[in-house]
């Protein structure tokens, strides 16, 4: 009998139970009030008056009307450049304690987003509110006693000018509560450990020596850790070694297009928690079995707005239209594509994270990813994002009955005409023409694709290759495991180094 798994499991519960409902709507302006109180006397609120703000009758509006869209280069160039010159109190008190190092999926510079302490707690309590929701789950009192495996980056931060540099997953991991350090796997030695493939082999060296009940970490690399685990204890699935793995919790893309192959590593179905942690804080979460919607952070330090992700607010470039309308969640509807904004308490305001979502209950203000502003495949108006272009390769998977574990994209030139040029990673043998034009049939069922197959864009190629050379891609360019994601959505020069990478391959 479990006696410890049960206890743990009916505290959870009850504290669920007694927890307040909580107001999404009321939620934010609470959060906004408090952000601009607390950043009042830095530069950045002096500059733009947040006294003022704080006294209007509408605070929501004048916020939107007085501060300007920010993404990372503006808003470092401008202010948070200043944190790096030894000045302080620039965009949130006094300094960052951390800077989370981010090369994202679109440039090879790693980016250096502040992480204040007050961000810590907040990911924290997002964390502690992800775990009370696991009561809506039916899962084992058993489960509440094993352990949680989270593979993200190494724990072992750069110490720099009185702070310390990580990626996001590698300073969360770092600062876990002491009382889950019990439960954390792969502990804090192999978590320390920065090369990725050491990393991997130390977890499959030490996998039997642990009862998982959960793992955690983004879906690419999630898989090849299983894989190798699997591999080197000469087992068939992961069930073999951890037969108490309960719960997957994903997060950073969108696991659709991972869940055919993920599945295959399985002995039997489990459950899968979606989650959304980025950068600049813990977004979301799914808190309920009933929906893969993942319900925003309303109450932790994160204030959000949404603009609509439409062509006449977006340029090409991913960025937003200055004069773009941003709606607060009082007045956002169903279905409809927003880019995400967020101010936070670690000094980032009206900042474009670079992700687009959609809400799926308002109420509950739950969403789901749709893509990356960056990733949306509007060159000759086919107006894709990923969430469609992730439709596409499920289609593929399902046609076909093959596994597509990686994919990019580009709408690429061929003799002066465009063309959406694909590759897919896959083992499977299938004729590159037939999956282009099974490709190019499914998307049709959107309308502005099918207007701009009649016009501009002339056709689709495709082409098959296994899906390592994707992720020899990603560590060439020095972003392997850990926060890093696949490009989707590439450029034609970003596209033409890509090809000259596979070309080596001889594939």
């Amino acid at each position: 009998m479990n006696i410890i798994g049960n206890i743990i499991k009916g505290a959870i519960e009850l504290t669920e139970k007694l927890t307040p409902s909580s107001n999404p709507i009321k939620n934010q302006k609470e959060v906004l009030q408090y952000l601009l109180e607390t950043a009042k006397d830095t530069a950045f609120g002096k500059f733009y008056n947040f006294d003022d703000i704080l006294e209007s009758e509408d605070m929501q509006t004048r916020f939107a009307d007085t501060i300007p869209y920010f993404d990372y280069n503006n808003i470092n160039e401008a202010w948070w450049s200043k944190l790096h010159e030894g000045q302080t109190n620039v965009t949130w008190p006094d300094n960052p304690d951390y800077y989370a190092l981010s090369a994202g999926t679109t440039g090879k510079a790693s980016k250096r987003i502040p992480v204040t302490q007050a961000m810590i707690d907040n990911i924290k309590s997002t964390g502690i509110a992800q775990i009370l929701a696991l009561s809506n789950f039916d899962l084992p009192a058993a489960f509440f006693e094993k352990g949680i495996l989270m593979l993200g980056s190494s724990t072992d931060l750069l110490e720099k000018e009185g702070h310390l540099e990580g990626e996001i997953s590698g300073i969360s991991a770092s600062n876990i509560p002491a009382w889950f350090r019990g439960y954390y796997k792969p502990g804090e030695d192999i978590a320390q450990i920065k090369d990725w493939d050491t990393r991997i082999r130390q977890i499959a060296e030490h996998a039997t020596d642990w009862d998982i009940g959960a793992i955690s970490g983004i879906p690419s690399w999630i898989e090849l850790m299983l894989i190798e685990v699997i591999s080197h204890n000469k087992v068939k699935n992961i069930h073999e070694i951890w037969p108490n793995l309960e719960v997957y919790t994903s997060g950073g893309v969108a696991f659709g297009p991972y869940e055919k192959t993920f599945n295959t590593l399985m002995g039997r179905p489990i459950t899968v928690i979606d989650t959304y942690l980025a950068s600049e804080g813990f977004m979301a979460f799914q808190t309920r079995p009933e929906t893969d919607a993942m319900q925003l952070a309303t109450n932790q330090g994160i204030y959000f707005e949404f603009v609509p992700f439409l062509p006449e607010y977006i340029n090409e470039d991913g960025s937003i239209k200055p004069k773009a309308p941003a709606h607060t969640l009082d007045s956002v509807e169903l279905n409809k594509e927003y880019v995400l904004i967020i101010s936070t308490v670690a000094g980032a305001w009206r900042y474009i994270i670079g992700d687009t979502i959609e809400f799926k209950d308002i109420e509950r203000a739950e969403i789901k990813i749709t893509g990356r502003t960056k990733f949306f495949l509007n060159t000759v108006g086919s107006q894709l994002s990923v969430n469609k272009l992730d439709d596409a390769i499920k289609h593929l998977e399902e046609s076909f009955n093959i596994e597509i574990r990686e994919y990019t994209i580009c709408a690429k030139r061929y003799e002066g005409e465009f063309y959406h040029s694909w590759y897919l990673g896959t083992v499977d043998n299938i004729e590159s023409d037939v999956l282009a034009q099974s490709i190019d049939d499914y998307l049709k069922a959107n309308k502005n694709y099918d207007v701009a197959r009649t016009k501009a864009l002339k056709g689709v190629k495709a082409k098959t290759i296994p899906s390592s050379i994707f992720y020899e891609w990603n560590a060439v360019n020095n972003k392997k495991g850990g926060q890093v994601k696949m490009q989707r959505v590439m450029n034609e020069d970003t596209f033409s180094e890509w090809e000259t990478f596979v070309a080596k391959w001889n594939i």
